[in-house]
Formats: structure tokens, sequence, C-alpha cells
């Protein structure tokens, strides 16, 4: 007799029960065991990206295999706003999407179209064979997929600031993240993610959310500036990544243990060979 199982809790639900905003991280490493690491460090989300980290269909897998069990709600981010990859994405059992660069409501209408069976969107069926459907021992899976699901899209354009109000007006976008990194970029401020004009345009788009009652999420790494967003009423903030932590905390021991003036020069640089 096979075990009947029910789908987790998604970040949905986790934004509508919470009493706080929630906090979590970047997992950009690919690796499963660094995910597990994670997972167990008291935050509230993770985010696996793969966009721009290194991972595949196997690698997200295996990460949501390893994270699995923790009490951390998990988003992934594919690279781009595809109806063939969100569908291989939902199949592998990801139940909360990041979806990047969603410039307008139509574009925002497409992504929840792919995470819905027809008549109410466009998801090819294969539950059969899916870990979704954990290979259909989650009753009624097909009726009630779409409930096991959440969206997330990301405002991360000019474009996108001026299409808010109609990308947050769509029927299944569940919360807006603003990713002030391509939004400085896309106003000629490339680098300058704190500048006040970006600024002003993510706090721009979190009333907006407000005023729809849906919830804002905001990249930011800097502690001062994530506590600016949280004041100005985002739900959830990333503030951190992993490969970033590790990143400066090499840096740090380097720092800390290699005298870099004892290292002399070689006598002679040859100038040909």
């Amino acid at each position: 007799m096979p075990i009947r199982v029910e789908p987790d809790a998604t970040f949905r639900d986790a934004l509508a029960a919470a009493d706080r905003p929630l906090a979590g991280m970047w997992v950009c490493s690919g690796s499963p065991l660094v995910a597990e690491i994670c997972a167990g460090a008291g935050l509230d989300w993770l985010l696996i990206d793969a966009e721009h980290s290194p991972n595949g269909l196997e690698s997200i897998l295996a990460q949501l295999q390893a994270v699995h069990g923790y009490p951390v709600q998990t988003l992934v981010r594919p690279p781009v706003n595809d109806t063939v990859v969100i569908k291989q994405y939902l199949d592998l059992g990801v139940q909360n999407l990041l979806v990047p660069m969603v410039n307008s409501g139509a574009e925002a209408e497409a992504a929840v179209a792919a995470t819905r069976y027809p008549p109410h969107g466009v998801r090819g069926v294969g539950s059969a064979l899916a870990r979704a459907a954990r290979w259909n021992r989650i009753p009624d899976y097909l009726a009630r997929a779409s409930e096991t699901v959440s969206v997330t899209v990301q405002i991360e354009s000019e474009s996108a600031v001026a299409a808010v109000e109609d990308i947050l007006a769509v029927d299944g976008v569940d919360a807006i993240f603003l990713g002030p990194s391509d939004l400085a970029a896309s106003m000629g401020l490339l680098g300058q993610q704190e500048h006040p004009k970006v600024r002003a345009a993510v706090e721009h788009c979190i009333a907006a959310a407000n005023t729809a009652g849906k919830p804002a999420g905001v990249n930011a790494f800097s502690p001062d500036t994530a506590r600016s967003y949280l004041a100005a009423g985002a739900a959830f903030v990333l503030v951190g990544a992993d490969v970033a932590i590790l990143a400066r905390g090499s840096e740090a021991l380097a720092a800390e243990y290699i005298t870099r003036d004892a290292v002399t020069e070689p006598a002679e640089t040859p100038t040909s060979y």
C-alpha cells in the first residue's frame, strides 16, 4: 500500500500567516550540502537561484531533497519566464517560484498560466511521472495543483516599475520582489542600487503592493538598507548569499593570517623567453 502524502505549505501561506517580515538568503553554490547548512540556520526562507548560478534540474532536485524537512520555505528562481522551464521546475517539486524580469501585466499572466493546468493555464500534464505529485501519491493532485504553488514575480526594470499596478492586479501573482541591481542598470545607474532614484522606485512598488494587498519583498544585503525597506512596508527580504558569505569570510581569514609584506619580489623579472 503506497504512502499517501500531502504537499507542503507554500510561501504564500507563510507570508499570510507571518506576524513579522520574513528574512531569507540566496543559495547560489549549487551544492546540496551548502543548501542544507543554510536551511538549518534559522532563517525563514531560502532562494535557490538558477538565473545567475550553476544550477540545472538535477542540482535543484538534490537541493530540494536536502532542505526538505527543515522549517524553512524554499523558493526557486528559474533563468527565464518560460512555460517549458517552469513546467520542468514544477514537476521536480518546486512549489514556490520567483520569476525574473517580469515587465508587464501580460508577462505576469504568462508566468501564472505556466503554473496552471488547462483550462486555467498551459502547464503540461505529467503528474504520474513527477515528484510534484509524488508520482500520484498526493490525492487529487491535478485538481489541487494550483493550491500547492506560489508565484512571486520580480520587478527589476523601469518598465516593470511603470506597470507595477497592472502586474499586481494579475490573479495568481501572490507577491512581487524588487531587484535593485537590475533596476539601477535599467535606469542608467549601473552598480548604484543605493541611488536615491532607485530607492524611490523600490519604495513606490512596495507602497503599490501594500495598496493592492499583496506582499512585496526586496533584495538588500546592507543592514541599513534592509531596515529602511522593512520600515517602508516590505514583507520579506533577502539579506545575504551563501557564496558572498564564503567569499568575505575566507577573505577575512586571509587578511588575518597572511602577512603579504613578508613576500619578497623576485630579484629579476625576465622580459623574454
